[in-house]
């Protein structure tokens, strides 16, 4: 049986109204217009049934990408199947969008990104069995993926590094299982194992947080906070005991390179641990540290230490008003450490009204190529982004809207030549999600 939207989110001591906050899908809307339409009149009893975790016999809603924990007051809906002891969820989205990058460096381009996610989860005796899928179609973009001024990270040829671009993600973003092991009410030990998969370093990754998932671009900071979200290869084991949850990791250290449909596999030869704190539903904290073999195919010899910290915390304010704080430090070893700083927030004013920015403050060593006299050199950049969304039409579990946002820069005055004295950039778009 398919079922639509279940597991709605609650301010504490209020009822539920029925209005619903989606997470992204909207490729399977397109795909199935008539399963969805008989979905909705299915579940309409349904509605209030939760589902478990996969990790724990907590709420799935506490759950995040990979292994992560987000506040369990998130909302959290998709389209959700029963068949026989399996429950399964799937949600995703697909935007259109036009790209303006201002300054010398900028450019302008049209391009779709997108994400859709399966999961399902089987009740055990004394735990669950659990799956997670999840696929994008980012690699049509292009290798070079779309431009994003003052950007760095991975490469487009494997020659060259890509700068003042956002690289896109690989077709398979992750293809993992999970298993649960109950010893006591809210105390359970798990196994994650993906290929590729996610491992216990950093919060929940940018495009699946509540607070970053209506800004379509991906964040300055990513590659301090949360760049191993796509790993081609990971273990993961912890302990979850009611609130708090610890584990650990070996992984594979090395970022995807450009053949973004491929299958890659090196040693598990890294490794990271994490400590995530949910002191209630409204609050998610999480410390980790992980070390990172050889993370860039064109610096090989070079291995990273990372230390992340973060927050997120969902007020009880109109329909949901999600904010992340989140820092991160790379200590390289050869080069000097640089840090990262995010604030990002998201309000849902009214059901087709959403307001949202992020304020990020990174250094950035890796804007120039060899042989510029600025190669190698630490700059602060200061970036600030402001957008807005209008969800026009509703049908079924499908949902439209049509959105765009605004950022402006700081940064030394030795790169105005290169970037122009006050460049800003600008997006406009068009999304369908679950």
């Amino acid at each position: 049986m398919l079922m639509r939207a279940i597991c709605p989110r609650r301010r504490p001591g209020t009822a539920s109204r029925g209005r619903r906050t989606r997470r992204p899908c909207a490729a399977l809307a397109l795909a199935l217009p008539c399963a969805l339409a008989a979905a909705q009149e299915a579940a309409a009893p349904q509605q209030g049934m939760s589902m478990a975790g996969l990790l724990g016999s907590y709420p799935m809603t506490r759950e995040g990408s990979g292994s992560s924990w987000q506040p369990e007051s998130t909302p959290m809906e998709g389209v959700h199947t029963m068949s026989g002891p399996w429950l399964g969820m799937v949600h995703g989205f697909i935007d259109a969008i036009y790209d303006d990058q201002g300054g010398p460096r900028g450019d302008t381009q049209t391009f779709s990104s997108s994400m859709l996610m399966l999961m399902a989860r089987r009740e055990l005796t004394d735990g669950a069995f659990g799956l997670r899928f999840m696929v994008s179609t980012d690699p049509l973009m292009g290798k070079r993926g779309y431009p994003l001024i003052f950007q760095s990270g991975e490469s487009a040829d494997g020659v060259t590094p890509l700068i003042d671009r956002q690289h896109p993600h690989d077709l398979i973003m992750e293809a993992a299982l999970t298993y649960s092991h109950d010893f006591a009410p809210e105390r359970s030990a798990f196994l994650y194992v993906g290929l590729p998969g996610e491992p216990a370093l950093g919060p929940e990754t940018f495009m699946h947080r509540l607070s970053a998932m209506d800004n379509p671009e991906a964040p300055l900071t990513h590659h301090w906070v949360d760049s191993t979200h796509i790993t081609w290869g990971v273990v993961t084991a912890g302990y979850v005991f009611g609130g708090v949850k610890l584990e650990a990791s070996g992984f594979n250290g090395r970022e995807p390179d450009q053949n973004r449909y491929d299958i890659e596999t090196r040693p598990l030869d890294s490794y990271a641990v994490r400590l995530t704190l949910n002191p209630d539903p409204r609050w998610s904290l999480q410390g980790s540290f992980g070390r990172l073999a050889s993370p860039e195919q064109l610096e090989p010899q070079v291995s990273v230490r990372r230390t992340t910290l973060s927050g997120s915390y969902n007020a009880p304010v109109a329909l949901w008003w999600q904010t992340t704080f989140a820092y991160g430090h790379n200590s390289p070893s050869e080069g000097p450490g640089t840090d990262a700083w995010l604030l990002e927030s998201a309000l849902k004013l009214a059901a087709s009204h959403t307001v949202f920015a992020r304020l990020e403050r990174v250094g950035k060593d890796e804007l120039f190529l060899p042989g510029d006299p600025l190669y190698g050199r630490v700059f602060i950049i200061e970036k600030l982004s402001v957008g807005y969304v209008y969800d026009f039409a509703h049908w079924q579990a499908l949902e439209l809207g049509v959105g765009g946002l605004i950022s402006g820069y700081s940064f030394p005055a030795e790169l105005n030549p290169s970037y122009g004295a006050r460049p800003t950039s600008f997006m406009v778009f068009v999304r369908a999600r679950l």
